[in-house]
């Protein structure tokens, strides 16, 4: 007998629903039963994020630097890339402090992309849409179409390592503490940065030190996203396949808890029994090597 021939089975969050009911002994049938289940499932997802990493969720993210001025060389990035069109970029200069005109808001602009589109800092306030920006150093004026979005920096749930890139050559800089970063006496030294803080605020940033000595240079770190929320019920959830098992068990339990009361203790086992699996799986595999230690060893 011959077998499919395909690996592309998943299901949406109607099924995944469904599935979950079923398991609950109830039937899926009205609208607030698909409301209160992408409730439950957007809050299994946050749940997720406090139980440790998913790896699915890390991705890679390169910020290109500027060596700021004197008098703002606190190097303080949002995690994330927030962006913002505007009429020409062309002569604002990359490291200023940009200045909103209706507004008052500022930020400093960290790359230009393209001729219409610049990256900045997490702004001080909300910019107005098409109102005049003005750049501190360079004095050029250009129109900004929109306020920028913060969405995919405050998707960030946490930074996990991150390198200095200096002409290809990846160097490795260290976390520090809020009280570390506090303590620290000249926050405005300037040579290539050796530490990074990250302020896990709803807009988090990252911090470094000391401040980027040149614009030419490059921080790479890995950041955990938020999981997507569930959304439409004919989307795909923002899971590998593999934990599908672990979250229909856990929205089934979730269910349990508002729906079926008798249940809940038989789902909640079969639930965290899934997470384990799941969580387990989802570890990074690295070769052992034992190297032999000499220092105890004794030359007779």
């Amino acid at each position: 007998m011959a077998t499919s021939g395909s690996v592309d089975f998943n299901l949406d969050m109607a099924e995944i629903t469904e599935e979950a009911f079923e398991r609950c002994g109830l039937e899926f049938r009205t609208g607030y039963d698909a409301k209160t289940a992408r409730r439950s499932l957007n809050i299994l997802f946050a749940e997720w994020s406090n139980r440790g990493l998913n790896l699915w969720t890390v991705e890679e993210i390169t910020q290109s630097l500027a060596q700021l001025s004197t008098s703002s060389s606190v190097a303080t990035y949002p995690i994330g890339a927030i962006t913002a069109t505007v009429g020409a970029s062309t002569n604002l200069s990359v490291g200023e402090t940009i200045t909103g005109g209706t507004s008052g808001s500022t930020a400093s602009v960290i790359t230009k992309p393209s001729s219409t589109t610049i990256t900045i800092t997490v702004p001080s306030g909300s910019f107005t849409a098409g109102e005049t920006i003005t750049g501190s150093s360079s004095s050029a004026s250009t129109t900004i179409s929109a306020d920028p979005s913060l969405v995919d920096t405050q998707s960030t749930v946490d930074v996990l390592e991150a390198v200095i890139r200096r002409s290809g050559t990846d160097i490795s800089i260290s976390r520090i503490n809020r009280g570390d970063y506090l303590s620290t006496p000249d926050k405005t030294n300037q040579a290539r940065p050796s530490q990074f803080y990250v302020n896990r605020l709803i807009t988090p940033t990252i911090t470094l030190w000391p401040s980027p000595e040149n614009s030419t240079d490059e921080l790479i770190y890995y950041r955990i996203r938020r999981i997507e929320d569930a959304d439409a019920g004919v989307n795909t959830a923002d899971v590998p396949f593999r934990f599908l098992p672990c979250l229909i068990a856990g929205l089934a339990y979730y269910i349990s808890v508002k729906k079926a009361p008798e249940r809940i203790g038989l789902l909640k086992d079969i639930y965290e029994e899934e997470f384990q699996r799941a969580a387990s799986e989802d570890g990074e595999r690295t070769a052992l090597r034992l190297v032999p230690s000499y220092s105890s060893l004794s030359i007779a």
